[in-house]
């Protein structure tokens, strides 16, 4: 089990960085054209394609915004696991939401620093939750 060291308040910027992951990943912002029809239209190849990055291990997390604060029917986010910016691309182009025409992209490379994700296992029921 990981220790649970707790950052000194003294310590410098360049020492709490020292641990940290620096993962470097790219995040998708999706921009929907404002065309519902055409996400519905496509909803099913999409998942197919997310799915599918998800399991040769490019997808590291993606979702739709929630309504509100200006954000459509197809806005959203994705971060991938890509070698470049120019692979990161290939991925967000090949999206059938993209092909479709319904919705459009901005880039960004993203780097992992901080956070944590809980897993619980209860082997006596087969159950799971993901915190």
């Amino acid at each position: 089990m990981a220790s649970e060291a707790k950052p000194q308040s003294s310590a410098t910027a360049e020492e709490l960085m020292a641990k940290m992951l620096k993962k470097r990943l790219y995040a998708v912002i999706w921009k929907s054209f404002g065309k519902p029809d055409l996400i519905r239209q496509n909803l099913a190849k999409h998942l197919q394609f997310m799915i599918g990055l998800e399991k040769r291990g490019a997808l590291f997390a993606s979702g739709p915004f929630a309504p509100g604060n200006g954000a459509q029917i197809g806005d959203g986010m994705t971060i991938l696991r890509a070698v470049s910016l120019d692979e990161a691309k290939v991925f967000a182009n090949s999206d059938p939401f993209v092909i479709a025409g319904a919705r459009s992209y901005e880039i960004r490379e993203w780097t992992l620093m901080e956070g944590r994700i809980g897993i619980s296992l209860d082997f006596s029921d087969n159950s799971y939750r993901i915190d």
